[in-house]
């Protein structure tokens, strides 16, 4: 134990005199821990909150029954069913306004409600005295308390104007979620004996067969292990990870530069140990522990700084989460064991990854080895060859998953093998480019200039292949999201065809504020809408009431249409749907759609195909008079006006004045659609930041595999400052070096990104969302990018450059000697 100790301690005076190389090793480990465990914490948090929802007094996660074709029925079934031996417990859900929020409302029947329904927050004897017994209690997530702007115990009223019972937080409910007694929430949502599901608990005995109890009234659904919503957000929690995973792999490439410079180094010191009696298990076991200890104080820094990032993005991807798929996140980062004890072992993991070639080397090596500084550098002809074939194969299973896959990770799986690919052959090509420039060379200087442009080549083949993927990937998603951008404006443009937005508190506030702006000269039009929601073929559908106005029939963003479709849409027998809901249900512009209705089945012929960005829901966008004859039910609340622009301020003040509106309650265009932005952009600034932040940690790598070229390369210098090449016009040649290779990086990284966004509009939008995006090059900004890029191969090379113009004469004269 005592000759293991002085063998480590003669291991780690290495480091105190190259501090600069252990403070790359450090850093290369923070970094590749930080932002993995940052995305993880992010993850874990989003699909906690996902097991809270699907848990909410039985969720998914309970089986349950429904009706076949309709989102409500009688509560007579439940009692007859209860008769019958089933235990099943009602539950009514629908949504309600309160205070400007849209609120999710659930009615349950505690004292029926099974014990075994998931994860569902639980109520004690006295709370259940106290939630039943008048007035009752509405409970609340603490996050939904803040939200509404309301103190514990009092009863808000809703958009109807009817009071909810006191408010009593619950701290196991997810946020935006109210949930009443069943009877409370009937009247409250004007339903009287109506039940949207019936949760099932363990029976006792054997109970009589459902089919003979209720016919074919209801139907069982069965619980799932993955929720609507986390099948929705797996394009985005991929995402995230695939980010998480890059600069996890990029902070390995500066691990495996240190690592691999300092084996190099201590080969001396490595000999004599062995020389003197230490063992070869001996030398190679304090090697590792020195290594998993380092891991281990790197990931626990790491760990931290990946919590800091979590925090600083976590509001924006809630935001994005609940802009995108309406999922409601907690805004505080809670965080479990597990993620301390997985961020330490990916670290630890991660670096004997990096050091295994190092490692096996060092297991190898023969007692009587001598130093070899540049052996571990060499470019190696066969080595090229094998991994350019490596290459080819990893872009023949992208070929494969593009043709045959059908998944979304699927689609994730075409973009890793194109980027994997394409790092493994990015040596050949600059191999390839550099050896041209060899031969149309005229003059020694750049003859030299380019042969030891290739010899340099290997040392910084990882750093290249980093920076080739960091560039690609900013590449690929600046394009998206800026195709994205451009084409979510001009949906807007569509979408937003009013010039006033009105929202009545209920049908009778509603019906006040169209006789009065009857009287109001300055309205050119009133145009009324209309939502209710239904399910088509077990798809949770929206169907959208479209008023008949030139306006829509100018600006409605349709992407496909039949002759004659807006006519065909006046009398109720014909509709639009959005494309998401096109592709989910396989249907197109003469196909027929069934939609359940309180009256029967509505036969609606699919007439147009429209864009719908960024609703989580498939939609059906009907004639808004059909809808109501087929929905009476549906609030008549959603008023559009057609105003000439200098009169818009006037009318919404006076409508504000006389109906006591407030700014949520009545906006105009303008309004809308620069709120509209505002949450687009903050949907997409995680993803800016994560795209810098990859970039910067590929910097780190160039910079890193410079620093440890940098003592390797005196043999190939030294002997030009001999010839009578000063040092600063050596320092010039070897920063005009790394530049060109940077330069031919970033051209050759620019189409592998547009080949990037490609496959994120044209296959994981599609998958993920169900809409597709038109594909746009963006010229200014990929010149910006590769900008962005020779600006970070010149940070990185400052140092060691500097330092060569700086070099005494005496350690290039060293290079002559025998032992340097």
């Amino acid at each position: 134990m005592r000759r293991a100790l002085w063998v480590l301690a003669v291991l780690l005076s290495h480091w105190r005199r190259h501090k600069m190389q252990f403070a790359t090793l450090l850093i290369g480990l923070i970094a590749a821990t930080a932002l993995w465990s940052g995305v993880q914490a992010i993850n874990q948090q989003a699909r906690n909150a996902y097991d809270r929802a699907a848990a909410t007094f039985g969720g998914v996660r309970t089986a349950m029954l429904v009706a076949p074709n309709a989102a409500t029925f009688s509560q007579d079934l439940f009692v007859k069913l209860r008769r019958a031996g089933w235990p099943v417990s009602p539950v009514l859900e629908g949504r309600v306004q309160l205070n400007g929020h849209s609120m999710r409302l659930l009615g349950i029947e505690p004292v029926t409600l099974p014990a075994d329904v998931g994860n569902a927050p639980r109520l004690g004897a006295a709370d259940l005295t106290r939630f039943v017994a008048p007035p009752g209690q509405t409970l609340v997530a603490q996050e939904t308390l803040t939200d509404l702007q309301e103190a514990e115990g009092t009863a808000p009223p809703i958009s109807s104007g009817a009071k909810l019972p006191p408010l009593h937080v619950l701290p196991q409910l997810v946020p935006d979620v109210l949930v009443v007694d069943i009877g409370v929430a009937q009247r409250l949502l004007n339903k009287p004996g109506q039940v949207s599901r019936l949760l099932i608990g363990k029976p006792n005995g054997r109970p009589a067969p459902l089919q003979s109890v209720v016919g074919d009234q209801l139907q069982r659904v069965e619980p799932t292990a993955e929720t609507e919503l986390e099948r929705l957000t797996d394009s985005f929690h991929l995402n995230l990870t695939a980010f998480g995973l890059l600069s996890f792999f990029v902070g390995l490439f500066i691990v495996n530069s240190a690592v691999g410079l300092a084996f190099e180094q201590r080969l001396p010191m490595l000999r004599t140990l062995r020389a003197c009696g230490a063992s070869a298990r001996m030398v190679n076991t304090v090697l590792v522990v020195e290594l998993v200890v380092l891991a281990l104080i790197a990931g626990l820094i790491g760990l931290v700084c990946g919590y800091f990032i979590a925090a600083a993005l976590l509001p924006d991807v809630v935001a994005s989460l609940r802009g995108l798929y309406g999922a409601q996140i907690p805004g505080q980062l809670t965080l479990h064991a597990e993620w301390w004890f997985a961020g330490i072992g990916i670290s630890i993991a991660g670096a004997v990854v990096a050091a295994a070639t190092s490692l096996i080397k060092a297991i190898r090596m023969p007692v009587l080895a001598t130093a070899q500084p540049r052996a571990w550098q060499q470019a190696q002809h066969r080595w090229l060859i094998l991994q350019s074939a490596a290459a080819c194969a990893v872009f023949a299973v992208a070929l494969f998953l593009l043709r045959y896959g059908e998944s979304l990770i699927a689609g994730f799986g075409v973009l890793a093998a194109l980027m994997l690919g394409a790092a493994l052959i990015l040596p050949a090509f600059l191999e390839i480019i550099l050896l041209a420039g060899q031969r149309r060379a005229r003059g020694p200087v750049a003859l030299w200039f380019w042969a030891d442009s290739r010899q340099q080549l290997s040392g910084l083949s990882l750093a290249l292949m980093a920076l080739l993927l960091a560039l690609a990937v900013n590449v690929g998603v600046s394009t998206m999201v800026e195709t994205f951008s451009r084409t979510f404006i001009g949906w807007l443009n569509g979408r937003l065809a009013a010039d006033v937005y009105i929202s009545a508190s209920d049908n009778a506030q509603a019906i006040a504020i169209r006789n009065w702006l009857k009287d109001r000269g300055e309205v050119q039009a009133i145009l009324s809408g209309g939502r209710a929601e239904t399910q088509v073929q077990g798809q949770p559908v929206e169907l959208f009431g479209l008023p008949d106005h030139a306006l829509y029939r100018e600006r409605w963003p349709l992407l496909e249409a039949a002759p004659r479709a807006w006519t065909r849409l006046v009398p109720g027998n014909a509709a639009f749907i959005s494309e998401q809901l096109s592709r989910r249900l396989n249907v197109g512009v003469g196909d027929v759609v069934e939609v359940p209705a309180p009256g029967g089945h509505w036969e609606l012929d699919i007439v147009g195909i429209y864009a719908d960005y960024g609703n989580p829901k498939g939609q059906l966008a009907v004639n808004v008079a059909a809808l109501i004859r087929q929905f009476p039910q549906t609030p008549q609340t959603r008023i559009g006006l057609i105003v000439p622009r200098e009169k818009i301020p006037g009318l919404i003040a006076a409508l504000q004045k006389q109906f006591s509106l407030d700014d949520r309650s009545v906006a105009d265009q303008a309004t809308v659609k620069a709120e509209s932005i505002r949450i687009f952009n903050r949907t997409f600034a995680v993803t800016s930041a994560l795209n810098a932040f990859t970039l910067g940690v590929a910097g780190i790598a160039l910079l890193t595999s410079l620093l440890t070229l940098a003592n390797s390369r005196l043999p190939q210098l030294a002997p030009l400052w001999a010839i009578g090449i000063t040092r600063p016009r050596l320092a010039a040649i070897e920063l005009t070096k790394t530049l060109s290779v940077s330069l031919f990086t970033a051209l050759l990284a620019l189409p592998l990104g547009l080949v990037v966004a490609w496959c994120l509009i044209a296959i994981v939008n599609v998958k993920a969302f169900g809409w597709r995006l038109p594909f746009h090059v963006f010229p200014l900004q990929l010149i910006e990018l590769v900008a962005v890029a020779l600006l970070a191969a010149l940070l990185a090379a400052l140092l060691p450059v500097a330092r060569l113009a700086r070099m005494q004469p005496t350690d290039l004269v060293k290079v002559f000697a025998n032992e340097r």
